[in-house]
């Protein structure tokens, strides 16, 4: 029995991430959720149903932005910002998952020094594009191994070329149902960022 990991990036949306809730709890299915700050702290409640139906809140950001584009101050500045707005909602966050997995030369030595494990992924199901549920799930079948890491968006972040998340959340139903056929489990990431 292997395990995978699913994760939703660029929420909480005050829409489209309660209908993603509504499919996991319908396959009692667990899930990682990479936050835009600023966007949880305006829907405490939100978060908290998050929290209550077992899933983990980890960081994403405070500002939308590539790394590679960005100073180490800057970097400081919004990790900082992003850190105390989840501190003030009780969340402590462990895992990092960067906007568009982008890296700088000073990403790795800021999460080392504010205690971040970051936090990448191997089966990306590109729904920003709005493809169908069933064309991304054809596209990631074959990596939905033990250990995977499934990267899904349960927000419409910068660059989103979709009008919605429907798709994502019928792509849930498809990745649930396929994990029980193949005998894997859908688990939380670990404090290490990994599917176990």
């Amino acid at each position: 029995m292997g395990a995978i990991a699913l994760t939703f990036d660029d929420g909480p949306d005050a829409h489209w991430t309660p209908l993603v809730l509504d499919a996991l709890a319908e396959h009692r299915a667990p899930a990682t959720f990479f936050v835009i700050a600023p966007l949880a702290s305006a829907q405490p409640g939100l978060v908290a149903r998050i929290l209550a139906e077992g899933h983990r809140i980890e960081l994403h950001c405070d500002e939308h932005r590539r790394h590679s584009t960005q100073t180490a101050a800057w970097g400081a500045a919004d990790t900082g910002r992003a850190l105390a707005r989840l501190r003030a909602l009780g969340i402590q966050a462990r895992l990092w998952r960067t906007p568009w997995g982008d890296e700088a030369p000073w990403t790795r030595l800021l999460a080392a020094a504010r205690g971040l494990q970051v936090v990448g992924w191997n089966a990306s199901t590109r729904d920003w594009r709005g493809d169908s549920a069933s064309f991304m799930f054809g596209a990631i079948q074959r990596k939905l191994t033990d250990g995977a890491i499934v990267l899904a968006h349960d927000g419409m972040g910068p660059g989103a070329l979709r009008s919605g998340c429907e798709h994502t959340i019928s792509l849930v139903h498809l990745i649930t149902a396929h994990a029980s056929d193949a005998g894997h489990r859908l688990v939380l990431l670990d404090e290490h960022g990994q599917a176990r």
